[in-house]
């Protein structure tokens, strides 16, 4: 099998993104599954949004098999794709800082209380 494929371009193919956190999974999964693509991140001036893969038809099925036990989000240009998960990891921490800034405060405040 050939990784970067040019030659789906040619073929019945779709296009999809996937954040560049989960390239290296999503690259190894393709290649286990014997699934070609082609991705052309040198003509892309902004990754951040995700890297372009272009993807036979015919490969839906084991695609969506790969992001489901993966856990990869990807998306496509016409449905846009969020990853929450990062946002809830981010929010856990906000409410743990603020519940140690929280108890110091309270802490401080018995202490100064009992000392006067």
């Amino acid at each position: 099998m050939q990784e970067n494929n040019p030659e789906i371009l040619f073929k019945n193919h779709f296009k999809i993104y996937v954040l560049l956190k989960d390239k290296i999974v999503f690259e190894a999964e393709l290649e286990k599954q014997n699934i070609e693509y082609y991705c052309d991140v040198e003509n892309q001036p902004n990754i951040t949004d995700g890297i372009r893969y272009f993807i036979q038809d015919a490969d839906r099925i084991k695609l969506n098999k790969i992001f489901i036990e993966n856990e990869i989000i990807a998306q496509t240009e016409t449905i846009p794709s969020y990853d929450y998960r990062d946002e809830q990891k981010a929010q856990k921490l906000y409410i743990k800082v603020a519940g140690i800034l929280l108890g110091i405060i309270i802490l401080i405040i018995i202490i100064d209380s009992l000392v006067r």
